[in-house]
């Protein structure tokens, strides 16, 4: 059996490339099996503009959608188990204020595990920061806002309603509820990887969240969570030696999607050598996490490929392909 050690070796090879091209500043990649065997290793930059400082093995990352599986999706299949919320029921059964203008449009009868699935037909991108700066009103508007409904993609707005519903249930707002072990909602800007130079809030973004809509909101279901390649790990080591409700988290909702998380399609992020058991997602800044329970490891790719800006071609689709790949040769 491969050691942790040595698929990590072979994966840096790709994440050093990508840093000594210009394309990512830097990056932490960490490697764990189902013995709790682990390696990680760290290269580049955690800021270059307006100060250039080291990435470390301890930096942390805005995980961005990396939220919605190790909080959100958590949260909400805790709630299901335990019998608080019933997966199929729809999101009005704990807002029922959702909509309530017309009581027969579609979005009174999206339901959480379409949510969890993103099998609804919102739309992929919304700007709800564009309406203003008061988290409570964007709420408000948020759930009246009349969506034209599309074909089911990936959305944002599935994961910002499931984070509304956790705070209906719960009684105070997500970025008030305890994020889990080793991860937080912001991070000591001397110790996390800088994100963007963001031309709406006028400053490089280090330690605060990254998503625009996210920060309009202070706190949602979607993104804003911030955690160290160990507390990825550590969360994915928990998956791997458990059982129970998790196990609704590789039950198939679509042929790319499970409970919250990718399953490996065509083209995914994870590349092509993972067994069909691997389940993982990715987040807008540069992370990712992909666990595979067949071969009983998992795998962690944090980079700040956004910084100094997103619009630039960073190549973090074929790293992330060609890390995975290389994880799970033979």
């Amino acid at each position: 059996m491969t050691s942790v050690s040595t698929k990590l070796d072979r994966a840096f090879l790709h994440l050093e490339k990508a840093i000594e091209s210009g394309r990512i500043p830097g990056g932490v990649l960490g490697v764990i099996d189902r013995d709790g065997n682990r390696a990680v290793r760290a290269m580049g930059e955690a800021q270059t503009v307006p100060k250039s400082r080291p990435m470390t093995e301890d930096t942390w990352f805005d995980l961005a959608s990396l939220t919605k599986v190790l909080f959100t999706t958590e949260r909400i299949l805790v709630l299901a188990e335990a019998g608080r919320i019933d997966l199929d029921a729809p999101l009005t059964s704990v807002i029922p204020d959702y909509r309530h203008y017309n009581l027969d449009n579609w979005e009174r009868k999206i339901t959480f595990r379409q949510c969890l699935g993103h099998q609804t037909p919102y739309p992929a991108v919304f700007p709800l920061y564009t309406y203003g700066r008061d988290p409570d009103l964007l709420r408000t508007f948020l759930l009246q806002h009349e969506f034209a409904a599309g074909p089911a993609v990936y959305s944002d707005i599935n994961f910002i309603l499931l984070g509304l519903a956790l705070e209906r249930i719960d009684g105070r707002w997500v970025r008030e509820m305890d994020p889990g072990r080793g991860f937080a909602w912001a991070a000591d800007p001397q110790k996390a990887a800088a994100t963007e130079d963001c031309y709406w809030r006028h400053r490089v973004l280090v330690g605060e969240v990254h998503d625009d809509n996210c920060s309009a909101l202070e706190g949602a279901g979607h993104a804003g969570l911030f955690g160290t390649v160990a507390s990825v790990l550590d969360f994915a080591h928990g998956k791997l030696t458990s059982a129970g409700p998790d196990a609704l988290i590789r039950t198939p909702l679509s042929g790319r999607r499970t409970h919250g998380w990718e399953r490996p399609y065509e083209g995914w992020s994870g590349g092509e050598r993972n067994s069909h058991q691997t389940i993982g997602h990715t987040g807008f800044t540069g992370t990712g996490l992909w666990i595979d329970f067949e071969r009983g490891h998992a795998w962690t790719l944090l980079t700040n490929r956004v910084h100094p800006t997103r619009h630039f071609d960073s190549g973090i689709l074929p790293l992330r392909r060609a890390v995975g790949d290389a994880i799970n040769a033979a």
